[in-house]
């Protein structure tokens, strides 16, 4: 892998962020920067991530109660105000953030998968110039949505919706992160943590690849034709936020889907298909949009942050590593 000169030369035309390529290259010859990449982005972008999720976690709360909130039961929420208000008014403040053990403690390697994924096979994708086109970029975001799904987003999206879930039981199981995960996989075994795969993987793989998408197109029209056009952070921001949100009204119905598989109440379901016809049959289409609105205002913010965190890091890096 080349490294940046000051004479211009080509490796000059590709985008810095390539230097984290190192993680996924064992056999380089910068074995410290290496070390130093894995040591530094990984774990702050976990924490990052874990900021970012302690601040926005309640709206995710509330997504998932209105998702498992099945007009059959009937209903136990009006909306969004009075699911907060039941669930403080029940639990308390801490309440809302029921679950939150599991994404935190996924954080780390979910960005991980995420990131080294992308830029895996981003470096195999881009053209002479070292340009990667929207669709290109798209085809890249699936890959890393796929494989962040099946190594870590199932098992930690299938914990955290059974802890929500078990939250509205008349008598709660689960007394914290590690006994809820032990009593799942006591009773259920290891496939008790990746209820819902299926739906977890193209919920995983439309998202990263709309995000990547709309993320890559927009930094191409921003830089147009100078490739090592800087980007501000605000800049950075504003796009993640805006492919977090096309994301979310892209794929809904897919985590709507992929909820209703991982909670307690899976065993009704006989498979992705069935749980997709159920729904429409009992509940009609808008209930695939259920907690949009939530989802929205979580994800934006965490799609922007994430972006910037990790652009700001690699810029960071990149400066450490830099050599005539």
């Amino acid at each position: 892998m080349q490294r940046d000169s000051t004479s211009g030369t080509a490796s000059n035309i590709l985008p810095k962020k390539h230097r984290l390529l190192l993680l996924l290259k064992s056999s380089d010859e910068h074995c410290c920067p290496t070390l130093l990449c894995s040591l530094c982005v990984w774990p702050t972008g976990g924490i990052a991530g874990g900021i970012e999720i302690c601040i926005t976690f309640p709206t995710e709360y509330v997504k998932t109660q209105l998702q498992l909130d099945e007009k059959a039961n009937p209903p136990r929420y009006k909306g969004i105000a009075d699911c907060v208000k039941l669930t403080v008014r029940d639990h308390g403040v801490k309440g809302l953030y029921r679950g939150l053990s599991s994404l935190v403690y996924g954080s780390i390697p979910k960005a991980a998968v995420r990131f080294g994924v992308f830029e895996f096979l981003s470096n195999h994708m881009r053209d002479e110039t070292g340009r990667l086109d929207g669709t290109r970029g798209l085809l890249c975001g699936l890959g890393a949505g796929v494989a962040e799904a099946v190594v870590v987003v199932c098992p930690m999206e299938t914990i955290k919706v059974k802890f929500i879930h078990d939250q509205c039981s008349a008598n709660p199981k689960y007394r914290g992160f590690f006994h809820g995960v032990r009593e799942i996989v006591r009773t259920q075994g290891l496939r008790g943590t990746y209820q819902g795969l299926t739906a977890t993987v193209l919920k995983q793989g439309s998202n990263q690849a709309i995000r990547f998408f709309v993320m890559t197109s927009l930094k191409n029209w921003y830089k147009g034709d100078n490739p090592n056009k800087a980007i501000n952070p605000l800049v950075t921001g504003v796009f993640g936020a805006i492919a977090g949100a096309a994301s979310v009204f892209g794929n809904t119905p897919l985590d709507v889907i992929k909820t209703r598989m991982q909670g307690l109440e899976a065993h009704k379901y006989k498979s992705t298909v069935d749980c997709a016809v159920k729904i429409m049959k009992h509940e009609g289409p808008f209930a695939f949009y259920k907690g949009t609105i939530p989802r929205l205002g979580r994800v934006c913010l965490d799609v922007a942050i994430v972006f910037v965190i990790y652009e700001e890091v690699v810029k960071v890096l990149n400066k450490v590593w830099k050599t005539d």
